[in-house]
């Protein structure tokens, strides 16, 4: 929506950066109308900030640009942009000077690094030399909303915070750590989002970190994981794979060898190992050395392992999974009965043993608003109920693609996808 003293004009274009632009030529007119540059104050999801958009078509940012809280994106892209006729660039206050601070006599200043001295010898001279290698990469030019408008126009400036931050997130979940990691994700309730939580971890590292992403379905009481993914072109379940871990983890085997056994998400780029939701969990028990025999498989073939538990914590291969796991990640929905589930979980493993009480200490809860009903404080009232008894507490909102079907991470909001990149990267922490 633009406003232009009082009025209010209808913007359409393809995309959110095609809208930008379109506004601003549309100012751009007004100013060469005008004979005078005009004030342009935009205030959409990114924050709130001001322009000077003169007649030549040159455009100024100036004061402080205020983010937008939350952080996350928003779904709509631009909600109101204002434009003042009645503007005089001499009224626009300069940027503030620049001044050093004069040091005090706690904080001495720091003296540039002077060559060395010419009776000093080489040796003294070479230790004394400064690289001629940058230190850092140098920050790439902002690329969303009203910021990337003007990058791409000429004028330098820089990303808002919101957009830094989810640059750390980016860089936090593409990395590769040395040797495998295996997550487990839990809560002994049923219907806590432990599924969709195992499924979307998994997205967000494949998608950002590349490929050796597995999601495994610990579950012999009837498990959707694979209801919830997509299929393969077989239907093996890990009770298929478990006759198979000796000649896998022999010498002669070869990774695409396990495509026989996993399921790959085309567009999300994780596998996915099965259990099967129609068989009796009678059927369906593993013990403590057949996980262990399945675990050192997945071990080999891949360098991240998301387990989707179960809801039965006296089972062998759940007992196990907390044994071989290096990360922990409470799933709950804003109901209290999951949270309670939640947070009974961690006090059990705090007393179980010295490494599961590691583990509940480093553990990550993630609450997800499952109904599109409930009150967005529930969620947010959870994750305050966690945050003295975990590491790091995420909070996701409701998206419609979560409530059903399969699990596909384009299938989010905007504003889903940024959340759940915040989780991942609160999970990589701890790794």
């Amino acid at each position: 929506m633009l406003v232009i003293e009082g009025t209010h004009h209808e913007v359409a274009g393809h995309n959110d950066t095609h809208v930008r632009e379109q506004i601003l030529t549309q100012v751009t007119g007004r100013a060469r109308m005008y004979g005078r540059p005009v004030m342009l104050i935009t205030q959409d999801a990114m924050g709130q900030g001001q322009l000077i958009v003169s007649p030549d078509g040159s455009v100024e940012a100036v004061g402080e640009f205020i983010p937008a809280e939350p952080a996350p994106i928003a779904e709509e892209a631009v909600q109101r942009v204002e434009v003042s006729s009645a503007y005089d660039v001499e009224r626009v206050p300069p940027p503030p000077a620049v001044n050093p601070t004069p040091p005090t006599a706690a904080e001495p200043a720091t003296v540039p690094q002077q060559a060395a001295p010419p009776q000093a010898t080489i040796s003294e001279r070479r230790a004394a030399r400064a690289s001629f290698l940058e230190k850092e990469a140098p920050e790439q030019p902002a690329t969303q909303g009203w910021r990337g408008v003007l990058a791409r126009v000429g004028v330098q400036v820089a990303p808002s915070e919101s957009v830094l931050a989810e640059r750390r997130d980016v860089h936090a979940v593409s990395q590769h750590w040395p040797g495998p990691r295996t997550i487990a994700i839990v809560n002994g309730k049923g219907g806590a989002n432990k599924t969709p939580t195992t499924a979307l971890l998994s997205a967000v590292f494949a998608r950002y970190g590349g490929s050796g992403v597995l999601a495994w379905d610990n579950n012999e009481t009837r498990g959707t994981l694979g209801w919830r993914t997509e299929q393969g072109p077989h239907e093996a379940t890990v009770h298929n794979l478990l006759p198979e871990t000796e000649r896998l983890l022999s010498p002669a085997a070869q990774s695409s060898d396990l495509a026989h056994f996993v399921h790959h998400q085309t567009g999300d780029k994780y596998d996915v190992l099965r259990s099967n939701p129609q068989a009796l969990s009678a059927d369906q028990r593993i013990s403590r050395v057949e996980f262990d025999a399945l675990h050192q498989v997945a071990s080999k073939y891949f360098r991240l392992i998301f387990i989707d538990s179960g809801n039965d914590e006296s089972a062998e291969r759940w007992q196990q999974m907390i044994d071989r796991s290096d990360q922990l990640v409470i799933a709950t929905t804003a109901l209290g009965e999951h949270a309670e589930a939640g947070a009974l979980l961690l006090d059990g493993l705090a007393q179980r043993d010295e490494r599961s009480a590691a583990l509940a200490d480093n553990a990550v809860v993630i609450v997800s608003q499952s109904e599109k009903s409930a009150d967005k404080g529930d969620a947010q009232q959870i994750a305050n109920g966690f945050a003295s008894i975990a590491r790091r507490v995420v909070t996701i909102p409701f998206d419609e693609a979560l409530h059903s079907g399969k699990i596909r991470y384009d299938a989010l909001n905007p504003i889903t996808r940024r959340a759940w990149l915040a989780a991942a990267a609160a999970v990589a922490e701890g790794l």
